[in-house]
């Protein structure tokens, strides 16, 4: 039985799907439900030159918004729901927002091989099945949706 779910939300298609599937488990079991949006570290993904305050702001500002949206749709469905913002490495920031919450489940969406590489190995290979602390469950979007 999950007392507290973790879901991993990114305003994509999948993560959506992965919010909807996450919402499903968390309403049947009556859990708590904790929404993860992670920023990456604007140095680890674009040359120093490239990044100004401008769209640091504004990366910033599209994630606040989509896990205002996404707590704001849990909390329709009836569901006790909190929103976390995390900014760097998705392995570490999910492992680490998971351990600290204590949460029974961690929610993800899955795209085709790049975005689910993603979640499952970290620069040093470290994959986030072999770090979680607690079962994961992958949201597949069904074929053509």
């Amino acid at each position: 039985m999950y007392r507290k779910i973790l879901l991993c939300y990114d305003g994509t298609a999948e993560g959506r799907n992965a919010l909807k599937d996450g919402a499903d488990v968390a309403i049947c079991m009556k859990t708590e439900t904790y929404l993860l949006a992670i920023i990456r570290d604007a140095a680890e993904r674009s040359i120093p030159e490239a990044v100004s305050e401008v769209s640091i702001m504004c990366e910033n500002d599209e994630a606040l918004r989509i896990l205002r949206e996404g707590v704001a749709w849990l909390k329709e469905k009836g569901l006790q729901a909190y929103g976390y913002i995390a900014i760097g490495n998705p392995i570490e920031q999910i492992d680490a927002t998971a351990r600290s919450l204590g949460v029974d489940l961690i929610v993800l969406g899955h795209r085709q091989r790049s975005r689910l590489a993603r979640w499952w190995s970290d620069s040093e290979n470290a994959t986030l099945l072999e770090r979680a602390p607690c079962s994961i469950l992958v949201a597949v979007a069904p074929p053509g949706g």
